[in-house]
């Protein structure tokens, strides 16, 4: 006959147990949940007492008691056992041992399946929070960086297949990602509104039998609403994928900026050098500085990518309601968590302390025939079709690249022997501050324009908030 199971854990017998039990056991992550799962255990004491389970006097002692304990964790005092599996059996079994058995009372009307969920809404919520307010930070650093390049402009080339193309002005580049940055914020605020919810009433999957208000629970703490079906709310876990697919994309754009600061900080670019804190120099070749910030910027995308997917397959397969596999979402969320933590500060400090080279940037345009559309458009003004004029200009390119001339070197007389259109004015529109200039519409590169996207994006940090509030201890501890 198989052993009855054991309580507080220790769910396998001693004969191979210690293995199986190190192996399902998740205290060695989880344990960073202790606040939140200490918040939402005194939010179902003060339920289980409204609802008559508890008598207000037993409530307050468990209150008391998950106080003293949360103040043990915080002093790096409480006795964390592999035996108890995970972080809502440690706190468990603790507070029956500092208030003897009415600490059993404190599970009554939920499961460790409502009860983990709830935890990692809490948890998400915060860090979401904290994530947003990192983003506007590097927001700020880059808005900073274009307005001090605006005036006087500080123009470049700028790409489309690595290839320069026409010339734009260094802030509206950097404005680019700061629009990125704007939309990353939308999906993670998106993101916390479906974040926001409480699952605490589900109870293992059916619901609670005890006359709990989970909306009131919800409201104690500061959760918008409540699930509207309690399989769902145990089941699923779409708002941990949402937060992964929001960081991916997020990810995305800080490994593009990075990888443009590798090149642009190469000596074949030579346009920015980043600030000696954020650079490395080489173990054997004195000269070198290695942009070792925006290369891990870049690299780091890759892990936060593998734990989306890791997720979505975990998820993908499972019936109703909960399993086990579920468990393999923290270390993933947690992983990105850190992670964002870690790029978001370090990559503001950067662009806020890099030395851009102006004049690099405005030499990149010399003689790179960046103005021929604006030459075919002049052409176009003057009523010759489009493609035409693109076939015009076409010889006009080859002719200075077999001539070894720029296109902004050619004089109204030269260019007249390609088309008889062609007047005295031609030369001026190929300069690159015409060819910006020309650039006048919502969303062009010409000053005017760049100005009036440096106060709408002022605009939106001023919706956003102040600087991102300084981070708690996680509590996780040695792993």
């Amino acid at each position: 006959m198989s052993p009855a199971p054991k309580p507080w854990g220790g769910r396998f017998s001693a004969e191979g147990g210690r293995a199986a039990e190190a192996f399902t056991a998740s205290i060695g992550f989880d344990r960073r949940l202790w606040r939140q799962d200490i918040a939402g255990s005194i939010a179902h004491a003060r339920a289980l007492a409204r609802a008559g389970v508890l008598t207000a006097a037993e409530a307050e002692t468990i209150i008391r008691g998950l106080e003293e304990i949360a103040a043990e964790i915080a002093r790096g005092d409480f006795p964390f056992r592999t035996e108890y599996e995970d972080i809502h059996l440690n706190i468990e079994r603790r507070l029956v041992e500092k208030i003897g058995p009415l600490g059993g009372k404190l599970h009554t009307g939920r499961s460790r399946n409502d009860q983990v969920a709830l935890d990692m809404h809490l948890y998400m919520k915060d860090e979401i929070r904290t994530i947003l307010a990192e983003v506007a930070a590097l927001q700020r650093a880059l808005v900073d960086l274009a307005e001090r390049h605006l005036d006087p402009p500080a123009l470049m080339p700028g790409y489309t297949h690595l290839q320069r193309a026409q010339p734009v002005l260094f802030s509206h580049h950097l404005l680019a990602y700061f629009w990125m940055l704007e939309r990353d914020r939308g999906r993670l605020a998106d993101c916390l509104r479906r974040t926001d919810l409480s699952p605490l009433g589900a109870a293992a999957l059916a619901g609670t039998a005890y006359p709990v208000d989970p909306e009131a629970t919800a409201r104690e703490l500061g959760l918008a609403g409540v699930y509207e079906n309690s399989l769902d709310a145990v089941s699923d876990r779409d708002f941990l994928l949402e937060f992964l697919a929001a960081a991916a994309i997020l990810m995305v754009h800080l490994s593009r900026l990075g990888e443009e600061l590798v090149l642009w900080s190469s000596a074949e670019f030579g346009f920015v050098e980043p600030d000696d804190a954020y650079a490395t120099g080489s173990s054997i070749m004195p000269q070198k500085k290695n942009p070792d910030v925006a290369e891990l910027v870049r690299g780091k995308a890759g892990r936060v990518f593998g734990h989306l997917m890791g997720l979505l397959t975990v998820m993908k397969g499972l019936p109703l309601a909960y399993h086990t596999d579920m468990q393999e979402d923290k270390e993933a969320v947690f992983d990105v968590v850190d992670t964002l933590h870690q790029v978001l500060p370090v990559l503001a400090a950067l662009i806020s302390t890099l030395h851009v080279r102006r004049e690099r940037l405005r030499a990149a345009l010399a003689g790179d025939h960046s103005g021929a559309t604006d030459l075919a458009d002049y052409l176009v003004r003057r009523g010759m079709p489009f493609r035409e004029a693109h076939e015009v200009v076409g010889r006009v390119v080859r002719h200075c690249l077999e001539a070894g001339r720029a296109l902004e070197e050619l004089t109204a007389e030269e260019l007249r022997r390609f088309s008889p259109l062609f007047g005295e004015d031609a030369p001026a529109v190929v300069a690159p501050e015409a060819v910006v200039a020309a650039r006048r519409a919502r969303g062009g590169t010409a000053p005017e324009r760049v100005r009036e996207q440096l106060a709408r994006a002022r605009q939106a940090l001023a919706a956003a908030g102040g600087p991102p509030p300084e981070r708690r201890d996680s509590g996780a501890g040695p792993r």
